[in-house]
């Protein structure tokens, strides 16, 4: 029998206590980016590796800007997110060589946003295959690197 491991998950399914107040928010307003696994910091907008990922090198592009809803966010903010979320597949392209992307905004809990208090955009590297039959059969994700080996190589391929 193979073992599969992802220690980090294991928050997410005790449901171990959320911190008050908005994990984004807190994120960025603490200076530890590789604890909060924020590897880009802009002024308006930030970019941090999803700790309950779908895929290695998931990652979120999130305003620094409390705001539930993109109308919300002026005119740079926007630039901001959107360019950030460029760079993000860039970095994504030469750190990790994935074939494609998923990039989306969830707006509400029931369109899947996880913290829909505060907006953010989810960048989703792909490759061929790599939705096989745990996630059909066994309802389970595979995640073939740990987060800290892709924080790092990230942080080495962000412009």
């Amino acid at each position: 029998m193979k073992r599969l491991w992802a220690p980090w998950r294991i928050e997410y399914i005790t449901g171990e206590p959320e911190e008050p107040g908005c994990l984004f928010c807190n994120a960025f307003k603490d200076n530890d980016d590789k604890k909060r696994l924020i590897v880009h910091r802009g002024e308006t907008a930030f970019a941090m590796l999803n700790k309950y990922p779908y895929i290695g090198g998931h990652l979120l592009i999130v305003p620094v800007r409390h705001a539930s809803q993109l109308k919300s966010l002026k005119d740079p903010e926007r630039a901001e997110l959107f360019n950030m979320t460029i760079d993000a597949v860039d970095a994504l392209k030469r750190a990790m060589k994935p074939h494609g992307f998923n990039v989306g905004v969830n707006i509400g809990r029931v369109a899947g946003a996880g913290i829909p208090g505060h907006i953010h955009v989810h960048v989703v590297p792909r490759w061929n295959g790599d939705n096989n039959f745990m996630a059909v059969l066994g309802e389970t994700r595979m995640v073939n690197e740990h987060l800290d080996r892709t924080y790092e190589k990230l942080r080495a391929h962000w412009r």
